[in-house]
């Protein structure tokens, strides 16, 4: 298949797990990519991986400014023509419980998640609005739609949460232009996204204690995530926007409430 051949995607993040899968598959199905990170090593590390030179741009900056966030559409602009697409998937997850969190933890919240999506959506549909055409896809999160006890994330939660919020505006907002905005929402995936605040046997731990958490019976990988990501990127979900799209092994669906407590003379 060629489903995104002569169409330009960027993806902010585009060095972590999903954002390198997303750009392998568009890749593969004859999209030119844009990748997006803080980190130029990772990109470049990304970009060996990926094999498609001429079909590959490296941005390394901090798009948590309009002027960064800018000057990538821009690049992608001169570079390929485009964009045709925006995949934004940055951020960090960090657990804090709420009392402990700091200034600097809910400022990096902000920076790594609510920040680059408003203002790199927002220099990309500027260009999506001249062509008349366009898809955004935001990366979101489970954390955004439901607390989990277990993994206190007050900061990481209100930004997603943002993110999710966005997707409904900017839905309405762009749909005169035909320029559409869904988001994934996510439950434990493994990534490289965890080794930014543990160690990697650390990381295997948790993502190995948190099967049962998921109906399905395991945790995702990006593999899960990226067919979804392409689907509301491309034709075939035309007529969908504003959407949230659980990819969360059914988690969302549904779990079990806590016993309800027992207070004397009442019984449970």
């Amino acid at each position: 298949m060629s489903e995104f051949k002569g169409k330009v995607v960027v993806i902010t993040g585009g060095g972590g797990g999903i954002g390198k899968a997303a750009a392998a598959r568009f890749l593969d199905e004859g999209a030119s990519v844009v990748l997006s990170s803080r980190r130029r090593e990772v990109l470049e590390v990304a970009r060996r991986e990926l094999d498609a030179d001429d079909r590959v741009a490296l941005i390394p900056g901090d798009v948590s400014s309009p002027e960064a966030a800018a000057e990538l559409i821009e690049t992608a602009v001169d570079r390929f023509g485009g964009p045709d697409v925006l995949v934004n998937s940055t951020g960090i997850f960090r657990v804090t419980p709420f009392l402990e969190q700091t200034e600097e933890q809910f400022e990096e919240a902000l920076d790594s998640i609510l920040r680059p999506t408003f203002y790199t959506s927002q220099a990309a549909a500027r260009r999506m609005v001249e062509r008349g055409r366009g898809a955004i896809v935001n990366v979101g999160s489970m954390w955004a739609l439901d607390a989990i006890a277990t993994t206190p994330t007050s900061a990481y939660s209100a930004v997603q949460a943002g993110r999710h919020a966005l997707t409904k505006n900017l839905a309405i907002e762009l749909a005169p232009a035909n320029i559409r905005v869904n988001t994934v929402a996510l439950a434990f995936v493994e990534t490289p996204a965890y080794e930014r605040f543990m160690t990697a046997e650390q990381a295997r731990s948790v993502l190995e204690s948190v099967h049962a958490f998921h109906p399905l019976g395991r945790h995702g990988y990006p593999a899960d995530v990226v067919e979804a990501i392409l689907f509301l990127a491309g034709d075939r979900a035309g007529w969908i926007t504003g959407t949230t799209l659980p990819i969360d092994g059914g988690v969302l669906a549904g779990r079990s409430a806590p016993p309800a407590p027992v207070r004397a003379g009442v019984r449970a």
